[in-house]
């Protein structure tokens, strides 16, 4: 936790600092996501990719915090840290503005009838419904909507938390990961994937 003082601090002052969201150009935010984030995270933020997640619509706030941690080094990827580090605290609260007034993504799957009977309960137990803002899972502020994202992504994340590769600002998801098996990853990731994000 004390290592991750500084960087909760420094998040949180670029917060407070900066203008309201509402300040920020969305505008500037979508030409600066043609150039630097559409290839991955597709048009209008929803992705194509597995593995890589949807962001339109995504809470303002989390956009800002993700942006922030990949360009501090603070959450790992070889892909994310160099374009992070290009960016601007103007350009975070720009691409923030963008994608947190697109249309959110929808579930492209649907879940497993064996996830839906037991993915409520885990769901509940892990603290899921508790900090990513009620049993539909839209996310609040700086947690982010996690409802409909690809499978694959969220197993990977999920997995990375349990081995605590993920960066994780506060050490919320890293203990709340701890001790799920593998099969209960799987039952997580499919029951979330298949939710329609409101």
């Amino acid at each position: 936790m004390r290592a991750t003082a500084p960087l909760v601090f420094g998040f949180f002052a670029l917060l407070l600092a900066g203008a309201p969201a509402s300040a920020y150009d969305a505008g500037a935010g979508r030409q600066k996501a043609m150039e630097v984030c559409v290839a991955c995270h597709g048009k209008d933020g929803i992705s194509e990719q597995p593995v890589i997640p949807s962001i339109g619509g995504q809470w303002n706030d989390y956009v800002v915090l993700a942006l922030y941690q990949f360009r501090a080094k603070h959450r790992p990827s070889e892909v994310m840290e160099p374009l992070a580090e290009t960016l601007t605290d103007d350009d975070l609260g720009n691409l923030a503005a963008y994608y947190s007034g697109l249309k959110p993504w929808t579930a492209t799957r649907q879940t497993t009838d064996a996830a839906l009977a037991a993915g409520p309960a885990l769901a509940k137990q892990r603290n899921c419904v508790q900090c990513h803002g009620g049993p539909a899972l839209p996310g609040q502020d700086s947690v982010p909507r996690i409802a409909g994202q690809h499978i694959e992504y969220l197993t990977a994340q999920l997995k990375s938390f349990r081995t605590g590769t993920r960066g994780d600002i506060d050490g919320n998801m890293t203990s709340a990961v701890q001790g799920l098996t593998d099969a209960e990853v799987a039952t997580l990731a499919d029951y979330v994937s298949g939710l329609a994000p409101r």
